[in-house]
């Protein structure tokens, strides 16, 4: 049974094994596994089959989409011919002869083949929308569609933007639910869509997962949030392309990286700060972990106590259990202690209003009888009752200077360290009760919503 390559030489399937076969052309043989597209084109090429510039497939008179419509094509025909139930002969187009049908579609509409390829590939601001919509219809007759995929691929580009997301293990069960992570993947998409590129996500609590699997991408660069320097290190080893992190704190020393953070520091300052100046002194800090932002913003609490001349006691650090297993016990703990505080500040708006939905089920009135804030700013805080005097951070801007910063690599900078801070500012709502009259502070915004 032969398969004709037109544009690219002839090749014949001689053997065929469940989903492998043998192509044959001339003195050359391949054992190709029918398992993905591109490892059918990576296969061809060493094997020195012409086939380099291939961009569209045709199948018969039906337009195959992807690379794997030409291996389920062929895997189709090896099935058949194996059961004795396929004769015949199937023609898929190359390159050239791809150029061919374009020429002819352009001749049959009187117009050039760069128009009808403007068309194909979107471009019909260049064209007029009578031409756009004559090319269109011919289009629809051939049953084309833009092959996005066999382009990158000619182009020796992928337009793939890999977005890799450490979680921490056992703090969610879809970590997607979390407002900042949705906001965040939100910004990010919404600026590598604007460049023209797609974006492909990947999260898990395992660095030697991760790396395994972005390193086999084909991506033109990564993304890398709420990674420690040792995880940025192990994934630097392997993947050389340009990537930016958001929310690490990767020593200076050990590594060139764009990093997009937040000044976390001051954000635990000015949240401490506002509740020493409204009175409070029994302030326990909560957080799930003494690392990365947590940690950061930790330290800014100790800053603002010391400048109070207040000591620092270890007994106020309250590390919650964040897996759904052992957070009841968590909170059982933190109820048990509840009387020792007068305000609970927290890493996050999500532990606040999960602590406060708990602790009010337990008869505790907020603030009457017990102060929280939370960390972020975002629809948990506008949304709990009463609404939660928090830390602001603009989550969308980060994602789109993220992308920024990756696509000048793309384009050739080479960044040394850079370790961009974007500022925070205080919300004032009314979680928050006021012991004594607050000092002045011209970072608190009591009319935020």
């Amino acid at each position: 049974m032969n398969i004709t390559m037109l544009g690219t030489g002839n090749a014949m399937v001689t053997e065929c094994y469940n989903t492998c076969f043998v192509l044959q052309d001339g003195d050359k043989h391949l054992l190709v596994d029918g398992g993905g597209g591109n490892t059918l084109l990576r296969q061809l090429k060493q094997a020195g089959f012409a086939w380099q510039d291939m961009r569209e497939i045709f199948v018969t008179h039906k337009h195959v989409d992807h690379l794997m419509g030409i291996v389920w094509m062929i895997r189709m025909i090896c099935q058949n011919m194996k059961q004795g139930q396929y004769e015949g002969e199937a023609t898929i187009y190359g390159h050239e002869e791809v150029i061919r049908i374009l020429k002819e579609m352009a001749e049959m509409l009187g117009i050039s083949t760069t128009t009808v390829s403007n068309v194909i590939n979107g471009k019909t601001s260049e064209v007029s929308q009578k031409t756009a919509e004559k090319v269109q219809k011919l289009l629809d007759e051939y049953d084309y569609v833009p092959n996005m995929n066999a382009k990158n691929l000619a182009q020796n580009h992928s337009r793939l933007i890999g977005i890799v997301l450490k979680r921490k293990k056992d703090k969610y069960d879809n970590i997607f639910t979390d407002p900042f992570h949705g906001e965040l993947l939100g910004s990010l998409e919404a600026a590598i869509r604007e460049r023209g590129y797609y974006m492909m996500l990947y999260t898990s609590e395992d660095i030697d997962e991760i790396v395994r699997n972005v390193v086999s991408w084909n991506t033109e660069g990564l993304i890398l949030i709420g990674m420690l320097h040792d995880d940025y290190l192990k994934i630097r080893s392997k993947y050389k392309k340009p990537a930016v992190l958001i929310d690490s704190y990767t020593p200076k020393n050990i590594a060139r990286y764009v990093n997009i953070g937040l000044d976390d520091e001051e954000g635990g300052y000015l949240m401490t700060k506002y509740l020493l100046n409204c009175g409070h002194r029994k302030i326990a800090f909560l957080a799930d972990n003494m690392e990365g932002v947590d940690y950061i913003r930790y330290t800014g609490h100790q800053r603002a106590l010391q400048e109070y001349g207040l000591d620092i006691d270890l007994d106020n650090l309250i590390v919650i259990r964040p897996s759904k297993y052992e957070r009841q016990g968590s909170m059982e703990e933190i109820y048990a202690v509840a009387h020792k505080f007068t305000a609970f500040m927290c890493c996050s708006d999500y532990y606040a209003v999960t602590l406060m939905k708990y602790l009010k089920a337990k008869g505790i009135r907020f603030p009457e009888d017990l102060s929280i804030t939370g960390f972020d700013d975002n629809l948990y805080a506008q949304l709990a009752c009463p609404s939660l005097t928090t830390i602001h951070q603009d989550i969308f801007q980060r994602g789109t200077i993220a992308a920024e910063y990756l696509f000048k690599m793309i384009d050739g900078w080479n960044p040394k360290t850079t370790n961009l801070s974007l500022p925070v500012r205080l919300v004032v709502r009314d979680s928050v009760k006021i012991l004594n009259p607050p000092e002045d502070d011209s970072s608190d915004d009591s009319s935020a919503l």
